[in-house]
């Protein structure tokens, strides 16, 4: 797709990209405008006419920011719904961070952590389930925005490195179809001592449902929905269709 130069692109994502009827609408760029005016001009142009409530974020180029940011002719602005909680991505020599389509091999990734200076290795899978809230659920699908999200993912580990000594870190994330009883994620975090593996593994779960872009739609006898946290405030929310 090609764009002018004097506009802005506005993507949305998830259970907005539906209720729009389209993942990007162009904005021409005027002085003085801001990320919040650019949204609301694509969300008027959108062919689903969108309103949008106050459980999104707005990213620009790559980025959270406020919404009250000037933006300039050529930016990217992402429209990100609530977070569920491929190309490979190395965010440095001893971390390995990607996103696919492809079914995940933990041993992989838990083989890439393995040094000989590290006595402990704390490896998580994150597995599709048969049943959520009362409903039995079918199957999953993965969404992402994915270049930002692999630099989130990146970032986090830049968190844990700051609060644990720890080695190698692999951090792997399904998108599109996961089936019942498949894996969505893996994270492997390799450590001198068990403590900071185990407590740095947790920490980058919570935080991916925290600012990473990926949203997960549920599939389920009767019913299909989007379930997220809203970034920054943790409250869960769910967008239901029949």
């Amino acid at each position: 797709m090609t764009h002018n130069i004097s506009e802005i692109s506005v993507l949305f994502f998830a259970a907005i990209r539906e209720r729009a009827g389209t993942g990007v609408v162009q904005v021409v760029a005027v002085d003085g405008m801001t990320v919040d005016d650019a949204v609301d001009v694509a969300c008027k142009a959108a062919p689903g006419h969108l309103e949008l409530g106050t459980a999104v974020m707005l990213a620009l180029n790559g980025e959270y920011v406020a919404r009250d940011h000037l933006v300039t002719p050529g930016d990217e602005i992402a429209v990100i719904p609530p977070v569920s909680g491929g190309s490979d991505q190395i965010a440095d020599d001893s971390d390995w961070v990607f996103l696919t389509g492809e079914h995940l091999d933990s041993s992989a990734l838990t083989e890439f952590v393995k040094t000989n200076v590290d006595g402990a290795i704390v490896t998580f899978l994150g597995v599709t389930r048969d049943s959520n809230q009362g409903r039995i659920v079918k199957y999953l699908e993965y969404e992402a925005y994915q270049p930002m999200a692999q630099n989130k993912m990146a970032e986090i580990i830049k968190e844990m490195r700051g609060r644990w000594s720890i080695g190698k870190i692999a951090v792997a994330h399904r998108t599109g179809r996961v089936n019942i009883g498949e894996t969505s994620m893996v994270i492997a975090v390799a450590s001198p001592h068990r403590r900071p593996a185990f407590e740095a593994c947790l920490y980058f779960v919570d935080r991916l449902k925290e600012i990473v872009p990926i949203w997960k739609k549920e599939f389920f006898e009767g019913g299909e929905v989007w379930i997220g946290k809203t970034p920054g405030d943790g409250t869960v929310v769910e967008h239901w269709h029949k």
